[in-house]
This record gives C-alpha cells, sequence and structure tokens, in this order.
C-alpha cells in the first residue's frame, strides 16, 4: 500500500484549480512525445533514450504524473490523500509534491494565485525562519557566525538535502561548526527573479542574525548555483547603497555542484522538440501542448541569471545563447564540482555527463573565452560514476566540499 501524504486543505483547492486549468490531464501526451523524439536522437548516433529521459525531461513529466494520481475522481475520497490535521506538519510526501509541482509549474502558479505557489522563506527542519532577532534567538540553538546557506534544485525542496541518511549541512555544521540554513523557493519561476528576491532575503538574515556574521558560505546545487550568482550579481549592484548589499562582503566562499553554468542540455531537447514539432500543420497542436514547463525550466537551457537573459525573448523560440558575460566576482572564492556516469576520464568523450548537466557546463567552460568562469583548477573536481543527485549524498563530494571549506 502506498504511503500516505498528508495534504492541508489549500493543497487540494490548489491540486482542484490545476486540475481545472487542463494542465495535469495533458502530461502523458507530451510526454510521449518528447520520449519519440529522444528515441530518434538515440537512434542517429547518440546513447539511446535511457540515458536521455533520465534528466529534466523524466523529472518534469513524472513530476507532473504524480500530482495527475494524485487529483483522482475524488479528492477527499482517495486513500492516498490524507487531509492533516495540523497545519504545521512536515510531511516529505507533501513537500516533494508541491516543490515538484512548483518546478514544472510555478510560474503559472502564481500567475493564477494558485495555493499551491511557493514563497520564498529559509528554513530549518522543513519550518519556516522568522527573520526577526528575537524569533532567531528562540528558534536557533548556540548559533556561530559561520552562516551556511544551502539553495536546492529545480523541482526540488530544502528537505531533499538529506539523501541516503546524509545531509551536507547538518555534517558541515558538525565537523566545522558551520550554522545551516536552507532556501525554500519556487523554482518555476525565472532564475533572476528568485535572485533578487533572495538578495533582499539574505540582506535581513543578516541584519537579524543572532550573533554578528563572521562569514557566508552559499552551497548551491544545479538550479540553486544559478541562483546563488543572480543574487549575488544583484545583491552587488544594489542602487540603495555605495558598495552593494551588506552580505555580498561577507560572502567568503560559493560552491557549486552539478550547476548548469552555460546551460542543460536536455531542456535544450526539449526545446528541440517543440520547435520541430511546429514544422508540421499535423503536429504543431503539441509543440503548443509541450509549452506548459515554466519560466525556471526555460532558463535552464543556457543558464540565465538576469533579468536581461530573457526579457524581450520568446523563451519557447529556438533562439541562440545570447547572455552576456557574467564573470564570478573576485572577492568570492568560487568552487564547481560536476559529476558524469562515466567510470573515469578514459572513457571517450563525455557528453550526458550526470544526465542532466554536461562536466563543461558544470564547470563553467566555454568555447568563447569572455563567457567562460575561469574557476582555478584546484577550484574544480568531478565525481565518477555519479548522476545529478548523487552530488547531494555521495561521501567523495562532502570530503571534497569539507577540504575546500576547512582550508
Amino acid at each position: 500500500m502506498s504511503k500516505a501524504i498528508h495534504l492541508r486543505a489549500s493543497d487540494l483547492v490548489g491540486f482542484s484549480r490545476l486540475a481545472n486549468d487542463g494542465v495535469a490531464g495533458v502530461t502523458d501526451l507530451v510526454k510521449a512525445v518528447h520520449g519519440e523524439i529522444a528515441a530518434t536522437a538515440g537512434a542517429i548516433g547518440h546513447s539511446p533514450s535511457q540515458e536521455l529521459t533520465a534528466g529534466i525531461t523524466a523529472l518534469v513529466y513524472h513530476s507532473i504524473r504524480g500530482v495527475t494520481g494524485l487529483i483522482g475522481d475524488s479528492l477527499l475520497a482517495s486513500q492516498r490523500l490524507t487531509p492533516a490535521t495540523d497545519e504545521e506538519r512536515v510531511s516529505q510526501g507533501r513537500e516533494a509534491v508541491v516543490a515538484a509541482v512548483n518546478g514544472v509549474l510555478g510560474d503559472h502558479l502564481v500567475r493564477t494565485n494558485n495555493p499551491l505557489a511557493i514563497s520564498m522563506r529559509l528554513r530549518r527542519h522543513g519550518r519556516p525562519l522568522e527573520t526577526a532577532r528575537s524569533a532567531l534567538h528562540k528558534t536557533m540553538r548556540q548559533p556561530t557566525g559561520q552562516v551556511l546557506l544551502l539553495i536546492h534544485g529545480l523541482c526540488l525542496d530544502d528537505l531533499q538535502w538529506k539523501r541516503k541518511g546524509h545531509d551536507h549541512g547538518a555534517s558541515l555544521a558538525r565537523d566545522l561548526r558551520y550554522t545551516p540554513v536552507y532556501l525554500h523557493y519556487n523554482s518555476g519561476l525565472h532564475v533572476s527573479e528568485n535572485g533578487q528576491c533572495l538578495a533582499s532575503l539574505l540582506e535581513q538574515l543578516v541584519e537579524q542574525w543572532p550573533v554578528p556574521v563572521e562569514e557566508i558560505t552559499i552551497i548551491g546545487h544545479s538550479m540553486g548555483g544559478l541562483v546563488a550568482r543572480s543574487a549575488l550579481h544583484y545583491g552587488m549592484r544594489d542602487k540603495g547603497t555605495q558598495n552593494g548589499l551588506h552580505w555580498t562582503t561577507l560572502l567568503r566562499k560559493l560552491i557549486f555542484l552539478g550547476t548548469p553554468h552555460h546551460g542543460a542540455s536536455l531542456e535544450r531537447l526539449g526545446n528541440w522538440v517543440d520547435t520541430a514539432l511546429e514544422i508540421s500543420a499535423f503536429s504543431a497542436p503539441f509543440a503548443r501542448v509541450g509549452k506548459i514547463r515554466s519560466a525556471g525550466i526555460t532558463d535552464m537551457r543556457h543558464g540565465y541569471v538576469t533579468d536581461e537573459d530573457w526579457k524581450g525573448r520568446d523563451r519557447f523560440a529556438d533562439d541562440k545563447d545570447a547572455r552576456s558575460p557574467l564573470p564570478l566576482p573576485g572577492s568570492v572564492q568560487c568552487f564547481a564540482i560536476a559529476a558524469t556516469r562515466q567510470e573515469s576520464d578514459r572513457c571517450g568523450p563525455d557528453l550526458l555527463g550526470d544526465g542532466l548537466v554536461t562536466v563543461d557546463s558544470a564547470l563553467g567552460r566555454h568555447a568563447n573565452p569572455e563567457m567562460s568562469l575561469k574557476l582555478d583548477e584546484a577550484h574544480q573536481w568531478v565525481g565518477y560514476g555519479m548522476n545529478h543527485w548523487d552530488l547531494l549524498s555521495d561521501a567523495s563530494v562532502y570530503k571534497q566540499l569539507r577540504r575546500w571549506l576547512s582550508s
């Protein structure tokens, strides 16, 4: 019997609205079309579709299908839906479902005032942190001046930093006396929208932290790394202060885990599917259905981090990368970890990396020197025989994090 997912009354309303919007009902159709294109790509010389559908395509459609299964003919009668008796109950199943819906349809949820839309906040143990000094004093146990912010990726939530019994934040708190806080946000919004919101939120946190903040460290997984770069960009150029927001002067280290700095190849595949379908009048309706994916997902195509990257553009158009170079700031030590399914660097060309992000993209490498992030060799590390999610739990990844953060 499947495990119950404890939902709140507002969740039931939100899922009902999605069903009425007709979003969930088209998911299988879109997945089938994308799957056919992926299979064709495999037949003409690339790895078969098993690898292709293990990344963003599978993540997106599996997420919506999970929601579709939850809706059913009668929400309250379904045995899988157990309304929560406590509005503050932390249910990992509920959090994962809502996070996935936000990743795929988050901008739609905001536009339609759907109660499922996630509002950005800092959390610990899945519970919101009030950024008022008196509240933080009550919530935090012996906070240190070393603040560690962990930012999750697309379709995920802050509770999913704990994987296979391991949590990078909790382990670094134990080993290096960091005080971890976790960002919870709507990953379906534009990265730049989340970046600007995070820049303001961190300023509030620094002002209200119970003890003087000595340093800030950020670890971003996947899209989380792009959100961190965006927040730093907007925080450093804030027009309200002479030298930017105060928190940016306290940021010492920024670590990227599988971040698609130059885009995720499988989002490009999804965009190519839409464009190819529009060539024929018979298949064009399928392309329109495929455009349900969120602004956050389409930002992953090239790794957009600023408003200028996407404003005034059709985000579903088959456009080339039109980003302006955005170098990493010299005042912050930046590090990047990439993963690859290959067992060693002697396996030939690595086309798919960790199943979602290529090694070159994760390490900030680019054929155009102006676009390259130019990370020091000592600040790069590749984990072999890993997928995108192993970056959250692999022991060798944590060992590398601890080495960098203890130096």
